[in-house]
């Protein structure tokens, strides 16, 4: 059995800085805080099972409408959903990425191509057309990658999309990272989901808002067929009381998220110079964090610390 070590882990290491996972330095939001107080009125009750209020505000917030809407115990939730309900036998995902693709294909006994976008600079470039020419069943795309920051050009989404359209390949596009992005509407799909059953976008509140403690992602998709089969198959009252009341106090944060992007590019762009004369090379890392490689040893945290003992 893997060792689940994504995310950090503070509860077995509580006195080092986690560097491992892509929280919002500006932390929760006060209003989020406040919303998950409240709902401890509500907590010896069930939590609604539809998520009615909260995807009525996601709905307005995103401009679909509802019945496109799935919620989820975080956007891993869905992952796993989506790879329980469709049982693909093929699937293709960029090298490196997001581990919980592969972890949850192979929970599926799914062979996995990779496309390894290291020999062109972390990109996903047009070579990406012709491993979709295999016919998978379904494929992931992290836009911007995590762990790259790298994005995939909009002339080029179109393209796979449509590719996906004729080979019929699922195509899951995780904008998880998009609020972070300096014009994130330049750089997003959600245009082309109302039109489209083989687009599936993946979003969450977890790193925008910095709330992976309360567990709450959503899917954006045309097809409801799919939609069901993805509640058949997962667990009800999947999203609890706390963090339905955290997801619609979020979708009224917009000064928060503006301020948040602003300071971050800012902050980002002096590390990046920092690094740069230090000798690293940075790619990508058009969000919260920095992708790099460098001469300087870096050391495993976990190691460090277990000699260290702390």
């Amino acid at each position: 059995m893997k060792e689940q070590v994504h995310g950090g882990d503070v509860y077995r290491y509580p006195d080092v800085i986690d560097f491992s996972s892509n929280m919002n330095p500006l932390g929760t939001p006060d209003s989020l805080k406040q919303a998950v107080i409240a709902s401890m009125e509500r907590i010896s009750q069930y939590p609604d099972v539809r998520c009615e209020r909260l995807t009525e505000a996601l709905a307005a917030y995103e401009r679909v409408e509802k019945e496109m809407l799935i919620c989820g115990n975080g956007a891993a939730d869905l992952i796993f959903s989506l790879v329980q309900a469709l049982k693909p036998k093929k699937a293709l995902l960029q090298a490196p990425t997001f581990a919980e693709y592969a972890q949850a294909l192979e929970t599926v006994d799914c062979e996995i191509e990779y496309f390894d976008s290291s020999t062109d600079g972390f990109y996903v470039t047009e070579k990406y057309l012709d491993a979709l020419a295999k016919k998978p069943d379904i494929v992931f795309l992290c836009n911007p990658n995590n762990p790259t920051g790298e994005l995939v050009r909009q002339e080029l989404l179109e393209q796979i999309l449509q590719k996906c359209e004729e080979t019929g390949t699922l195509f899951i596009l995780d904008e998880c990272f998009n609020d972070f992005l300096e014009q994130p509407e330049e750089h997003t799909m959600i245009s082309r989901v109302k039109e489209s059953r083989h687009l599936f976008l993946l979003r969450a509140f977890t790193k925008m808002y910095a709330m992976p403690g309360l567990r709450l992602g959503y899917g954006i998709c045309s097809d409801r067929e799919l939609l069901a089969q993805m509640t058949q198959v997962s667990q009800p009252w999947r999203v609890s009381v706390p963090a339905q009341a955290a997801g619609i106090a979020a979708t009224r944060e917009q000064e928060f998220v503006e301020k948040s992007r602003r300071e971050i590019a800012r902050q980002r762009e002096a590390m990046i110079a920092q690094m740069r004369g230090m000798g690293y090379v940075i790619y990508g890392s058009r969000a919260n964090y920095i992708f790099f490689s460098g001469e300087k040893m870096l050391c495993d945290l976990r190691k460090y610390c277990d000699r260290l003992k702390v």
